[in-house]
């Protein structure tokens, strides 16, 4: 891995948006939604990502300066029109919108239709958080992933988040898949020509598959068999049909889709912990739970029991100190990017 400094990636990555006519505001949203994955070691949802995002603007099938309607609201709803901007731009305007209505009324939901891949859920719910909320971030996603016994894509991966604020801990962050594990980790595989854990997909036979071109190929399968494929429905439903987004087998791919849009699906949900309780009696008692669980007795050859999003956080930590890490493949991408941009790498690598 080669690291690099973040704010450094974070300005290089923001000005290779704002060379293919991405405003700065929303170059340095997207950059900063990129480079927090990375740090907090989600690279699969990282700068890996810039190649495509930059590749789909120039192409012209993303909006690199998208007009964000209000479509209908009430004072706890809104829907959102991306037409057809970055994900990343749209979601944290969406997240803040709810945020801002939960502050008014204790709770509040925002649908958004028309948009691209959002990144990493947890970037939304960390601003949820930092307002003194409960935040909800999901998204249906190109059809990649198989049904509980079908062999086919059919349904994205559809991932969500859920971010609890605390106290003096660490606060709760989930972000996961609704597959067994990201396609992101299988595309990332792919490029450095690494197998992957049997488990995870299928290949276009339905046979089981550990190369990770044979599951790109194929589709990958539900956490938890039919439990897995219940949460993505779900998660389709409140994202996709509920925001009046293309759905399921119809979403428009990231990937090898140089003229299709993806009109993608996302729910943005914040509940203001003050509507309901004190805050300061919640934070101590989420203090004292995640000491109970952290505390907990532990099983045979386990040295320590994590809270959800507690690896992130240090991994983030230490990132910030020593460097983004960087994979060889995705360094060589961004430096041809830049060069085609006539925007130099700043690193020296």
């Amino acid at each position: 891995m080669v690291r690099v400094d973040c704010a450094g990636l974070q300005r290089y990555s923001a000005a290779l948006f704002e060379g293919v006519g991405v405003p700065a505001t929303d170059a340095a949203t997207v950059a900063e939604s990129l480079v927090e994955a990375d740090l907090r070691g989600v690279a699969s949802h990282g700068t890996t990502r810039i190649g495509i995002y930059v590749e789909r603007l120039q192409a012209g099938v993303v909006n690199p300066r998208p007009k964000v309607s209000v479509v209908r609201e009430t004072p706890t709803t809104v829907l959102l029109d991306g037409d057809n901007g970055l994900g990343a731009a749209i979601g944290v305007r969406a997240m803040d919108e709810a945020i801002r209505r939960a502050t008014a009324y204790g709770t509040a939901w925002v649908s958004v239709r028309n948009s691209n891949h959002f990144g990493a859920a947890a970037f939304y719910v960390q601003r949820a958080i930092a307002a003194r909320c409960v935040g909800l971030a999901l998204t249906n996603a190109p059809p990649t992933m198989a049904l509980w016994g079908g062999r086919t894509p059919f349904l994205g991966t559809n991932p969500f988040a859920m971010g609890v604020p605390a106290g003096s801990e660490r606060s709760i962050i989930v972000d996961m898949a609704t597959s067994v594990a990201a396609r992101g980790k299988i595309i990332l595989a792919a490029k450095k020509g690494e197998a992957i854990p049997p488990g995870l997909a299928v290949d276009v036979e339905g046979r089981p598959t550990t190369n990770a071109q044979a599951a790109l190929d194929g589709a990958v399968l539900p956490f938890a068999a039919h439990k897995g494929y219940g949460i993505a429905l779900l998660i389709e439903i409140l994202s996709g049909i509920l925001a009046g987004a293309t759905v399921a087998p119809h979403v428009g791919n990231l990937y090898d889709n140089p003229t299709g849009v993806q009109n993608l699906g996302h729910g943005f949900g914040a509940v203001r912990v003050e509507a309901l309780a004190p805050y300061d009696e919640f934070a101590a008692r989420m203090d004292a739970l995640i000491r109970e669980v952290r505390e907990s007795p532990r099983g045979l050859g386990v040295g320590r029991i994590y809270l959800p999003g507690e690896i992130e956080f240090e991994l983030a930590d230490r990132n910030r100190l020593e460097g983004v890490p960087l994979a060889p493949p995705t360094v060589k991408e961004l430096r041809e990017l830049g060069a085609r941009l006539g925007i130099e790498w700043p690193f020296g690598q």
